[in-house]
């Protein structure tokens, strides 16, 4: 559903990506350019770290590495949602945000949005892979969850 008289544009809105001024988390978007996704590993003790930071959260050594991860997870927890609280997203109603959990990355969990919106049986433990794109519109890639399987554990039905 899309609100009355609204445009459908390539999902998701485009205009909310892109490092910020401060410069922290432009290797993230830059291994997305180059189609890797990378989150922060500290070299000190080897904690993974999303969202970025200057430091190390547990040893306190400053400029964590940016290390590529295997984009394939299992979603932790999810939401759909109806309402435009996001202006740039009201055309793009309903949409699915994924926090999903990546083992190749310590369990570290980053959220992101479904590539398909609507209704599409997610489930909490279902695989999901991430899939990077250059949309036409924008300067910067987007990292978006795909659905790969559902989930093989008992009573993880689809929330509606």
């Amino acid at each position: 559903m899309t609100p009355s008289g609204s445009v459908t544009r390539e999902f998701p809105a485009t205009e909310l990506v892109g490092p910020y001024a401060d410069g922290l988390d432009l290797p993230y978007w830059e291994g997305l350019r180059a189609g890797e996704l990378r989150l922060q590993r500290c070299a000190a003790c080897d904690l993974w770290i999303w969202g970025p930071r200057w430091m190390c959260g547990r040893c306190s050594t400053f400029d964590p590495d940016w290390v590529a991860v295997e984009p394939h997870g299992r979603v932790f927890s999810w939401s759909r949602t109806w309402h435009p609280f996001v202006p740039e997203l009201a055309g793009d109603l309903p949409y699915i945000t994924a926090l999903v959990e990546l083992p190749h990355a310590g369990g570290r969990r980053v959220l992101g949005l479904l590539a398909e919106s609507g209704d599409t049986g997610i489930a909490i433990g279902d695989h999901v892979t991430g899939v990077i794109a250059q949309p036409s519109d924008a300067p910067w890639p987007l990292l978006r969850w795909r659905r790969v399987s559902a989930s093989s554990e008992p009573g993880k039905e689809a929330q509606r």
